[in-house]
């Protein structure tokens, strides 16, 4: 019943770091996370403790899910240099380069749990950069790029310590078979993504009620994630597959469910985030009492890791940016500003706790796993290091770098996609023959309402015309239905385009939808 009480107070508290986050303008996940180590300090404070194998198949599928749903395939087909960069190259580099620090500083260790440590350290977490990101104004081309990195790099990460800690249980050295066997992995979890988006669209044929076809897109995650671990395949890529595959099959009519959905998963997620990030918390706090004084021993090899962390990633997006001089279409990092942004975005997360827990106390010959401590602590330390300081300071380095951006690109995409949708509703309109039976002052109203259509898009505060109640109202409402039924039809196609910006898509939709609601 404590444990039980203890969730519940997390979740409470979740909303009350989410007020104090907006008057102080810093992201609440890490005020929950540094809440939660305060509580921890409380005398007779009740423990938590939750199965490390549980803690990802838990947290991860809604979690993933929630960041995915915002993107689209487009988006992927266009950075998919950026996805193997980041997601890949620079996890097994990180991983490497963690590794063999470890490796030399640590008598004890073996070479395999030295790459485990590597690859616990590896992987920025997608929760935590889009939790504090998007909330300092930074550019949607850099969050973008943070996005499509940190959707998949744990599946990297978690390939790699899965191999590493099988070989130090079974005495052997790391195979040659780990990019076939990850690339099969992947392969496989894109399959089942794609099957879970299938049958999501045909359950909600079926199913009439609203909230049932939200709540079946809560179930989906978890199912395509353990299905793909049960098949040793990639369950963060299943996940994201998964959503992206939700998204795509998203038909323009489905209004009520896209507003329905949209509020429950705003819930889930807010919920979920301030959950996960209080039992990191949590963790780290039981984690350096476990340790003791021993902890003051492995502050040497803490600090180095953490600075090997930001050291590398800096210096291979710096990488990044001088490949890019000169070339027009590059994508970020193209200036030193985007370095220092995107290197200070490296935030370790929820991956990072979850595998360090992970690690097995034992060897199956009885024997202590060697470096597990070492590992505990390492892993506490860059989550602070990377998370904690970046999450406070990035709102003052936005503002130093003047790197905040305000809302011009995406303004103008959303004023090219409004008057796409205008034009597409007065098209709809000039050719339906309701039109023709309209009188004279009945059409004009119409005209002079599909005519606004852009701008209130724009104004992007819902419908401000109320509901006709003169005689012919149904008239009028059929032929304003026909209307946004085609504007919908034109933004929900745009979603699927390669320059188009998921997020000012859904938010132009999210008009059309209310609009559409509101009339009925």
């Amino acid at each position: 019943m404590d444990q039980l009480a203890l969730i519940i107070g997390l979740l409470f508290a979740t909303v009350v770091a989410v007020g104090l986050g907006e008057r102080l303008r810093l992201p609440y996940p890490v005020l929950m996370l540094l809440l939660a180590v305060a509580l921890t300090f409380i005398p007779g404070f009740p423990e938590i403790h939750i199965d490390p194998e549980l803690i990802l198949p838990l947290f991860l599928p809604p979690l993933l899910y929630a960041t995915a749903q915002r993107s689209s395939w487009a988006v992927f087909r266009i950075r998919w240099r950026t996805i193997v960069l980041l997601a890949v190259a620079l996890v097994a580099v990180t991983t490497a380069v963690v590794a063999g620090a470890a490796w030399l500083m640590i008598g004890s260790i073996g070479l395999p749990a030295a790459i485990a440590l590597g690859a616990v350290m590896a992987p920025p977490d997608p929760v935590a950069v889009e939790s504090v990101a998007g909330r300092v104004r930074m550019p949607r081309r850099l969050i973008t790029v943070l996005q499509s990195e940190g959707l998949f790099n744990d599946a990297a990460a978690i390939v790699i310590f899965q191999a590493a800690v099988g070989a130090a249980l079974s005495g052997s050295e790391i195979g040659v078979g780990l990019l076939p066997q990850f690339l099969l992995g992947a392969a496989i979890a894109v399959a089942i993504g794609i099957l879970m988006g299938w049958i999501t669209m045909m359950t909600t044929h079926f199913v009439t009620s609203l909230v049932a076809r939200s709540a079946i897109t809560l179930v989906v995650p978890f199912a395509a994630y353990i299905l793909a671990e049960e098949l040793h395949a990639s369950g963060v890529v299943a996940v994201v597959v998964t959503a992206l595959e939700i998204q795509r099959r998203s038909r323009p009519q489905d209004a009520a469910e896209r507003v329905t959905r949209r509020a429950f998963w705003d819930v889930v997620e807010l919920l979920a985030t301030g959950l996960a990030f209080g039992l990191m918390g949590l963790e780290i706090r039981q984690v350096v009492v476990e340790e003791g004084i021993a902890v003051f021993g492995m502050l040497g090899l803490a600090v180095t890791v953490c600075v090997l962390v930001v050291a590398v990633r800096f210096l291979w997006m710096a990488g990044l940016a001088w490949l890019a001089r000169g070339k027009e279409d590059a994508l970020p990092p193209t200036s030193t500003k985007d370095v220092l942004i995107l290197t200070w975005c490296g935030m370790r997360g929820l991956a990072t706790l979850a595998l360090a827990l992970a690690i097995p106390v034992t060897l199956p010959d009885g024997t202590a796993f060697a470096g597990r401590h070492e590992i505990l602590v390492v892993a506490c330390a860059v989550l602070l290091a990377t998370l904690v300081l970046p999450g406070l300071t990035l709102p003052w380095l936005m503002r130093v770098l003047k790197a905040q951006d305000g809302g011009t690109e995406e303004h103008e995409a959303a004023r090219v996609l409004a008057g796409r949708a205008q034009e597409a509703a007065i098209a709809a309109l000039r050719d339906s023959e309701l039109m023709k039976d309209l009188p004279e002052e009945k059409l004009e109203a119409v005209r002079q309402r599909m005519h606004r259509l852009g701008n209130d898009l724009l104004s992007m505060a819902g419908s401000k015309h109320p509901k006709p109640r003169k005689a012919g109202r149904e008239v009028l409402v059929t032929a304003q239905t026909i209307a946004l039924n085609a504007a919908r039809q034109e933004v929900v196609a745009a979603r699927s385009e390669p320059d188009m910006d998921p997020e000012v898509v859904d938010r132009v939709l999210r008009q059309l939808d209310l609009r559409t609601i509101s009339m009925r």
